[in-house]
């Protein structure tokens, strides 16, 4: 479903140290299975997103602004030729997306359910998210795509999914950390060094952003440390993931990559809007969840690993559970409801 030229959908997006790089990214899986059902898609964003897309999409057409800030972004908006708009951007709510989208079809990402939006079509991946998180936030008759079958993860990761939950519980021998790509206060550096001493002989893949602050000392380590591997802005992450056989990683989008491949992990809470899914996903048996800001972090993160190295069942355990939260198609099923939408209110 599209217009007869295919239409032109605009995302604004949000990135930093902040936040991270996760808003762009998942835009971007989002973008791209749009992109595959006829349309073509620009990015607007703060520098910061930029410097993603030039690591994951260099080709991606992109509108400048000065930040993320709304003044800005509307200011880049109001130059732009498009037939509908994307936001994922936590600090924009209803009058912002009003007087970006024009009256044009909106499609919101969110994960909050806590402002005003002027969404036609929301998409919130919560695994506990239900329809009256969102009343009276939302225009009566908005669509709600809600839960981890609307989450947008990357084809290639489905297309990994039978045989990497072939062998879920072998035998461990590589180990897979992300942290998100900005590493926010530098905790892959500190994932890492509690990984170090406990791992034995097995590999270790590490992937971060160029920008990450964790870089340069972890560089120095897998100079002396054979085990470790370095993967910066990697293209490779649905690999990487498949051939892992435990994974560390941060409790935000990532996480349904994860669950798409069925890779028993232990999740890492950075952020407060993390909580409640991770929370959800401890409660299905499908992740070990640990809170970075807890005081005993360090203690309940090395018995989390020794739990996962040593307990094959356990590894087994996980796998299924998570297997069955997210199968890895959500992207494309965003992109066609989207496109309907567009395509009926363009025939009005």
């Amino acid at each position: 479903m599209s217009l007869p030229s295919g239409p032109r959908i605009l995302f604004v997006v949000d990135a930093g140290p902040r936040v991270g790089g996760g808003h762009v990214m998942r835009s971007l899986t989002l973008a791209r299975a749009l992109e595959a059902q006829g349309a073509s898609f620009a990015f607007l964003g703060p520098p910061a997103a930029d410097e993603v897309l030039d690591a994951f999409a260099a080709g991606a057409a992109r509108l400048p602004a000065a930040s993320a800030e709304p003044r800005d972004l509307a200011a880049a908006v109001g130059r732009e030729q498009f037939d509908a708009i994307v936001f994922d951007h936590y600090g924009l709510s209803e009058r912002d997306h009003r007087a970006m989208a024009q009256g044009r079809p909106v499609l919101v990402i969110d994960d909050l359910a806590d402002r005003p939006l002027a969404a036609d079509v929301v998409v919130d991946s919560g695994p506990e998210r239900k329809a009256s998180d969102y009343e009276g936030l939302v225009p009566e008759g908005a669509r709600l795509l809600l839960g981890p079958a609307f989450a947008p993860v990357r084809p290639e990761f489905a297309a990994l999914r039978e045989p990497a939950l072939a062998w879920r519980g072998e035998p461990v021998q590589r180990l897979l950390v992300s942290m998100g790509l900005t590493d926010v206060g530098g905790i892959t550096g500190r994932v890492v060094e509690r990984l170090r001493p406990r791992i034995g002989d097995c590999g270790l893949d590490i992937v971060l952003g160029a920008a990450a602050p964790s870089l340069p000392g972890l560089a120095k380590i897998a100079r002396r440390d054979p085990r470790l591997m370095l993967h910066v802005d990697t293209p490779h992450m649905a690999r990487l993931t498949a051939e892992a056989d435990i994974g560390v990683g941060a409790a935000g989008s990532s996480t349904w990559e994860r669950c798409t491949l069925g890779l028993p992990s232990i999740m890492v809470v950075l952020a407060d809007n993390q909580r409640a899914a991770a929370r959800a996903l401890a409660e299905r048996g499908a992740a070990i969840v640990i809170e970075a800001q807890a005081a005993d972090f360090d203690a309940a993160f090395d018995r989390a690993v020794m739990r996962l190295l040593r307990a094959a069942d356990l590894r087994r355990t996980l796998a299924a559970a998570s297997a069955e939260v997210c199968d890895g198609l959500g992207a494309g099923r965003t992109a066609e409801t989207f496109l309907r939408l567009i395509a009926a209110r363009a025939a009005v």
